[in-house]
């Protein structure tokens, strides 16, 4: 049997990419809370509580070994480098983008993702689309020619975000290193320049961690908020296809979508209506098609 490939329909990667997505989707939530924090200081913070997490899920698990092994491979340590550094951008610009009322940008940012995880895994994975997955990517794709004409000025949060989750999903696809692991060992890595920054902001505008015990304790949250569903999402990314994955993707930006509707109160420019518009209706030519085929007796 040829392992190469992950199988089109597992309920456990299915489970776990939705369960992530739905975590992110609320995300912006929970960044009011923390709205007083700078970026900076914490993606930095988050990294920093992310690790400890790590590690006992790994102790509990009883995945010393397999963190072991990947830390004596050269090659999985320079790949992982790689992907944390992808991570730690796409957090800071996502961060940003919330505080600064860029709520619809980091949205779009998520919409354009599949596209991103559909070419991925069409050239570098060798994955094949159907022809109405084929007319999805098409009516995606004008979505995003319509948001580049009319809404230049936020479009580089949506490309930052896009590219960088896309290829950071890619590298942990390819890598032979589970999810907690990985997303220890991407942690360790981090630590050190996460402590330089928050040493930075406590010497010269005071730590956010010292404000207040509940901000602390807000604070400290943010390491569980980053390490459950990236570890969700890196189980997904291993047991589904990278083009399935990248389409239920659609939940979590949805969900921020209606959240900068109602909540952030952020106006919606005619180029970006028109942009989800598109998308929405990708989205839902990809769906349709995932379910007239789960619907076809397999293959003997």
């Amino acid at each position: 049997m040829d392992h190469s490939a992950p199988p089109q329909h597992d309920r456990t990667g299915l489970f776990s990419a939705l369960g992530a997505y739905l975590i992110w989707g609320l995300l912006p939530l929970y960044l009011i809370l923390v709205a007083s924090v700078p970026p900076f200081e914490f993606v930095g913070w988050r990294i920093i509580w992310t690790l400890p997490i790590c590690l006992a899920i790994a102790l509990a698990r009883k995945q010393w070994p397999d963190l072991k092994k990947a830390v004596g491979s050269p090659r999985t340590i320079a790949w992982l480098s790689l992907s944390a550094g992808l991570i730690a951008v796409n957090w800071v610009v996502y961060i940003w983008a919330i505080q600064n009322g860029q709520v619809y940008a980091a949205s779009l940012g998520y919409y354009i993702n599949p596209l991103i995880n559909v070419l991925l895994g069409t050239m570098l994975l060798g994955e094949k689309l159907s022809r109405s997955q084929w007319v999805a990517v098409g009516v995606a794709a004008l979505g995003v020619a319509l948001l580049a004409g009319g809404a230049l000025t936020t479009l580089w949060i949506s490309l930052t975000l896009a590219l960088s989750f896309g290829t950071y999903g890619l590298i942990r696809k390819r890598l032979d290193v589970g999810s907690v692991p990985g997303l220890t060992i991407e942690s360790a890595l981090l630590l050190v320049p996460s402590a330089g920054v928050a040493w930075y902001y406590a010497q010269t505008q005071g730590s956010s961690f010292a404000i207040s015990p509940l901000l602390s304790l807000l604070i400290i949250a943010g390491g569980a908020l980053t390490a459950f569903p990236l570890l969700l999402f890196a189980i997904a990314a291993r047991k589904l296809p990278y083009s399935t994955l990248g389409f239920i993707q659609f939940l979590a930006p949805s969900i921020v979508f209606i959240l900068g509707l109602t909540v952030f109160g952020e106006e919606l420019k005619p180029a970006q209506a028109a942009c989800f518009a598109c998308i929405w209706t990708a989205a839902a030519i990809f769906v349709w098609d995932l379910v007239k085929r789960s619907r076809k007796p397999a293959a003997s």
